[in-house]
């Protein structure tokens, strides 16, 4: 099978419906991905099959419940983004979000940028900086597999807009991370996802500063 067909396959399974363009712009960022990584050293995982179902789709996963639960368009800061997972694969599938990629290596960052040229993503931006210095506000702030809940939300907090949401992504339901969380940042819902192909739990952590006096 196709990269395209695998791809249209897992797309099928998530109930998710993308252009021919788009899927076109994941595709080329897969061979972008490929490419760089020979020298660059951005994931450990070497081949394109296997890069589509641990990078791609298990980042497609989250754009469906992105669009649930915080709607078509807004900011968003991927923390930690790496090689851009899943900062990118939102840009190229939630053109109304604009994406910002931070990163404390740069190669990670030069590479998002590499990318936005050339997959021409205006909406997308690698940002060189370690989170805790961002000054810009973000309605979602995003991160895969990045640090514990709390270190999360405590290192981007002032990255948050007011009435913004951290979005984790995480493998098992995170119960002791959820339970080392401060008193002032709650967890309002945890998704579960399926991602085809990937026999692994994954889930989704959506989080929101508790407002003072709440």
């Amino acid at each position: 099978m196709s990269l395209r067909a695998e791809l249209e396959a897992g797309l099928a399974g998530l109930d998710l419906s993308l252009r021919p363009e788009q899927q076109d712009a994941l595709l080329g960022y897969l061979d972008l991905l490929a490419k760089w990584n020979k020298v660059y050293n951005l994931t450990a995982v070497r081949d394109p099959r296997e890069m589509l179902t641990h990078h791609l789709l298990d980042s497609l996963a989250v754009v469906g419940p992105l669009r649930r639960q915080a709607g078509e368009a807004g900011r968003l800061l991927d923390v930690g983004a790496g090689a851009g997972l899943p900062g990118v694969v939102i840009a190229i599938c939630c053109p109304g979000w604009r994406v910002d990629c931070v990163d404390a290596v740069g190669k990670k960052a030069a590479f998002v940028q590499q990318a936005a040229a050339a997959l021409k993503l205006p909406n997308l931006r690698g940002v060189h900086a370690r989170v805790e210095t961002v000054a810009d506000r973000y309605d979602l702030v995003s991160a895969r597999a990045f640090a514990s809940l709390a270190d999360f939300t405590a290192g981007s907090r002032q990255a948050l807009a007011e009435q913004g949401a951290w979005l984790a992504m995480k493998g098992k339901y995170p119960q002791e991370e959820i339970a080392a969380l401060p008193p002032d940042v709650v967890v309002f819902h945890v998704e579960h996802l399926t991602v085809p192909g990937l026999a692994a739990e994954r889930c989704i952590v959506w989080l929101r500063p508790v407002p003072p006096g709440g």
